[in-house]
């Protein structure tokens, strides 16, 4: 698993390429997220860094021990804690913080978001099944029909596909390409379809081999981009 940044997907838009064409791109504010820790091989068994996100609504709610874990690191609470394996994780510092300027355009990243949740489904809206006659007299219209035999085998196989709980889930998407970033506004623009919901909480993960590093040559690659929405259009979620 490669460094990254933790975000909130704002929706969708479109940019102009170099081309001039129209792209599709997913809007995200990631960062900036605050270095509350590492673990080494060493101490911890894995190298990571514990990065933070969005200052605690209610600090007051916390217990001492999250408290005194931010005060350690010499930091205000912050809403979400997670951890991103990678390695190099010692060459950063506690309180260091990681914003979109380490990003550049043409980056491929990894995108990891929970999908909207769609409730308890049918096979035809689950499983894009046909279903049966929409005419009358059919009683079969929507229904799951046969799942298995008689005597033998006497079961139903296993991931049969059959009515339940659709979305709510954890998907990763991979490659996805960097279109653009903002600095000032920590947007960062990415070609395609992110999963979640509008401000939906997305785990970015670029790939790039000199990522890490360059927080620590004092490049921030930015890019500016070009926006083929009209004045005042805001972005609409997916």
């Amino acid at each position: 698993m490669t460094l990254g940044l933790l975000a909130r997907k704002k929706g969708m838009t479109t940019l102009l390429n170099d081309h001039g064409q129209a792209v599709a791109v997913t809007v995200l504010e990631a960062g900036p997220c605050a270095v509350l820790a590492r673990r080494s091989r060493e101490a911890d068994g894995y190298d990571a860094l514990q990065l933070g996100f969005e200052a605690a609504a209610h600090p007051e709610r916390l217990s001492k021990a999250e408290r005194g874990h931010f005060a350690k690191a010499g930091l205000a609470a912050m809403r979400v804690v997670e951890e991103f394996r990678c390695t190099g994780a010692e060459t950063f510092t506690v309180g260091q913080i990681l914003t979109v300027g380490g990003f550049a355009k043409g980056d491929r990243i990894d995108v990891r978001g929970c999908v909207k949740g769609r409730g308890y489904q049918g096979v035809i809206k689950r499983w894009g099944k046909h279903g049966g006659p929409g005419s009358h007299g059919s009683h079969f219209h929507r229904t799951t029909g046969s799942i298995g035999q008689r005597t033998w085998p006497g079961r139903v196989f296993k991931n049969m596909k059959l009515p339940g709980q659709m979305g709510n889930v954890f998907r990763t998407i991979r490659g996805l390409e960097v279109v653009g970033i903002d600095p000032e506004l920590h947007l960062l623009f990415v070609k395609g379809a992110v999963p979640g919901a509008k401000n939906a909480l997305i785990r970015v993960m670029n790939r790039s081999a000199d990522f890490a590093t360059r927080y620590h040559a004092g490049q921030a690659p930015t890019t500016a981009v070009e926006t083929a929405t009209t004045p005042g259009e805001e972005a609409v979620s997916s």
